[in-house]
């Protein structure tokens, strides 16, 4: 039932033309900073400067950081209506009252969405291997980037799935999981710093979990960290499974 309701998801986002607004904006943006990087690695290239960067680095890098911070903005408006449009039209009820657990509904809706970035992803990173018949790649790096942009995408999905629970307006949902990321990105990094001033390791890794773009950090750098992963993991799970609770506690509301 997950695979049915993730692939119900997926058509619905496809089906909707706020998705294809979201995902051709995302691509353009992605382009321009992916040609302008290039043009800038050419000028690199034909002044033949000393200890200059690899193709990767100097173009992938920057391309992966951009869609890291336009994907910031674009889940919440992907995710806004995954459960509050829903719960705004009463075929929450329907689905909740069908043969499938409220773990399934979740898991399945997040898995949609999981899907729709995971094509944003293969989009983007076709943009560097498009170079890859003229110059060397670093692969281990561009999989590093690659990965790290998944595992991102999908901690602002989870969050974003939470926010869109607790309301019936969509807008508010998007609005209330941008900000949440924002606060999350901000005040996590500042307490993270502060608690490791004072010598609290562990209040301070803890801290960590919450702040996605701050595990993303080793990815950019072609680092593959099981503790930024490990990170990355629990955020997506704590929020998942905050969103099957709330939905089961109004469903036994009824």
């Amino acid at each position: 039932m997950i695979g049915t309701i993730a692939a119900k998801e997926l058509k619905t986002l496809f089906a909707s033309p706020l998705a294809w607004v979201v995902l051709t904006s995302v691509q353009v943006t992605g382009a321009m900073v992916f040609l302008r990087q290039y043009d800038r690695f050419v000028e690199v290239q034909t002044q033949r400067l000393q200890d200059s960067p690899g193709v990767t680095e100097f173009i992938a890098t920057p391309l992966y950081t951009a869609m890291a911070v336009l994907l910031l903005l674009a889940v919440p408006l992907l995710a806004m209506r995954a459960i509050a449009e829903e719960r705004r039209n009463q075929t929450m009820v329907l689905l909740m009252s069908a043969p499938v657990t409220v773990t399934e509904i979740v898991l399945g809706k997040f898995l949609g969405l999981g899907a729709f970035l995971v094509l944003i992803v293969a989009l983007t990173s076709a943009m560097p291997l498009s170079l890859a018949g003229s110059t060397n790649l670093d692969y281990g790096h561009l999989a590093s980037l690659c990965g790290g942009l998944l595992l991102l995408d999908f901690d602002f999905a989870a969050v974003s799935l939470y926010l869109s629970s607790l309301t019936v307006h969509p807008m508010g949902a998007a609005f209330a999981a941008f900000a949440s990321l924002v606060v999350m990105l901000l005040v996590g990094e500042a307490a993270g710093e502060g608690l490791r001033a004072k010598g609290w390791h562990v209040p301070a890794a803890f801290v960590q979990v919450f702040s996605p773009l701050k595990n993303f950090e080793p990815f950019v750098k072609g680092v593959v960290d099981t503790y930024t992963i490990a990170c990355g993991v629990l955020l997506a799970f704590f929020f998942i499974v905050l969103t099957v609770r709330r939905l089961d506690s109004r469903r036994l509301r009824g």
